[in-house]
């Protein structure tokens, strides 16, 4: 199971530089332009994923910031944003990395941020949750840049399995 949870880190790592490496050439106007996301914008949209990583990653590890909303904007700045997805990339790759298969299997609880509930569940779903997530709202991403006339981008994992970095997870 670990190895499963090594590849989708590294794959939304890789998968996370293609639609920024897209987001880049985007103008302030386009980057900020209501498209009718659930998240409105670009910049919305690859904040709001940032922001919810922090929020579990807080919940994971009991370190680092967690915002109180999942519609908070952390960076208004496209670059900036990039090298905060980048180390919380990295984050989470190395939180990954540190697990034993045992903890992968045991519980731990958290409050939710919408409703304030305590919840209990075990590791390993709510892990596949932040990478199902991020490929949710990576996908938003994408409709946001082809409704902006802009290329489509090729995301899924077998394509990421086919680079130097994926083949071993391929």
């Amino acid at each position: 199971m670990k190895q499963h949870f090594r590849m989708f880190a590294a794959y939304n790592s890789w998968a996370n530089g293609q639609l920024y490496d897209a987001a880049l050439e985007l103008s302030e106007d386009e980057l900020n332009r209501d498209t009718g996301a659930f998240f409105r914008s670009m910049m919305a949209t690859l904040n709001h994923i940032l922001v919810a990583d922090r929020i579990w990653m807080k919940r994971f590890t009991g370190e680092g910031q967690a915002p109180a909303t999942l519609d908070t904007i952390l960076f208004s700045d496209v670059a900036k944003l990039r090298a905060a997805r980048e180390a919380e990339d990295q984050r989470i790759a190395n939180y990954v990395e540190g697990l034993t298969e045992k903890a992968l299997t045991g519980r731990f609880t958290y409050m939710t941020v919408t409703d304030m509930r305590t919840v209990s569940q075990r590791l390993a779903p709510a892990l596949a949750h932040i990478f199902n997530h991020q490929t949710h709202h990576r996908g938003q991403a994408h409709t946001i840049l082809t409704s902006l006339g802009k290329p489509s981008l090729t995301l899924d994992l077998i394509y990421f399995q086919r680079t130097e970095n994926g083949r071993q997870f391929a």
